[in-house]
């Protein structure tokens, strides 16, 4: 009986330790919501301005004859966005799920953890910078144009809510044709074609930088979550485990006043 309390208490510890522990990221987690939620606004905000340009623009004969809207058969590269850390769920397994179905593209990682699962050098995804994104959209776009691959698209995270975040693939290139008219009357200079060459790297970049702080918001909100389900699922098994060390315990104690009794009697 004793063996069992001993036991139990070694648990009960254990479990505390863990509690303690997921309660510090959580926290950790929380304080990083708000300002990856800022940063993640204004980065959509950003692509969409310089995509809206890039529509416009799409719907130009002259521009249509651009590189960057030749569609083709060849290699696929994808640039794939994980977290830099665990312990956010199913944040990076989705991903890496989605990732699996294209077998055959080569990956561009973004986060610690795609770069260690494709072997590549790390690239951090909470300190991914606009610089970074552009100088990875020229190689891209410089790629794409030299007919290196034929598709670029962009493994990321959908940020929806606290509580959902999905995985999803974003085609970034070649460029669709925008429908409709456009939707401000711009005067381009020189011409739409070379304001077109000079944007779609921006586009790209815009893409990119939008595509991490957007999933690395989904990666926080996921830890936050995984966090509290974590600390919800100790304090119901340190509740478990000290019913049954008081049951382990009082069983012990009446064991021993059994014996001083019997004992009394002889």
């Amino acid at each position: 009986m004793g063996a069992d309390t001993k036991s139990l208490r070694l648990r009960m510890k254990s479990v505390d330790s863990t509690l303690h522990l997921t309660r510090a990221m959580g926290l950790v987690a929380s304080s990083k919501i708000r300002r990856a939620n800022d940063q993640m606004m204004r980065a959509r905000e950003y692509a969409a301005a310089v995509n809206e340009v890039i529509a416009d623009l799409s719907l130009s004969p002259e521009c249509q004859k651009s590189p960057y809207m030749r569609k083709s058969e060849g290699k696929t590269r994808l640039v794939v966005i994980a977290g830099d850390r665990g312990l956010a769920g199913g944040y990076n397994a989705n991903v890496f799920r989605l990732m699996k179905e294209y077998p055959e593209a080569e990956i561009l990682p973004i986060g610690k953890r795609v770069c260690d699962r494709v072997g590549k050098e790390t690239v951090s995804s909470e300190a991914f910078a606009y610089a970074d994104a552009k100088e990875l959209a020229e190689s891209l776009c410089r790629d794409f144009a030299a007919g290196e691959y034929a598709r670029l698209g962009v493994i990321r995270t959908r940020y929806v809510s606290m509580m959902t975040q999905e995985a999803e693939l974003l085609w970034v290139l070649p460029f669709e044709k925008a429908e409709g008219e456009p939707k401000n009357v711009m005067l381009f200079e020189p011409d739409e074609a070379a304001v077109f060459c000079d944007a779609a790297p921006l586009a790209v970049a815009g893409i990119l930088f939008a595509a991490v702080r957007e999933s690395f918001a989904s990666e926080v909100a996921a830890r936050r979550m995984a966090m509290d389900s974590a600390g919800k699922n100790a304090e119901q098994m340190i509740e478990d485990l000290r019913l049954a060390y008081n049951r382990a315990r009082q069983g012990a104690i009446t064991q021993e006043i059994t014996e001083v009794v019997a004992g009394s009697d002889i």
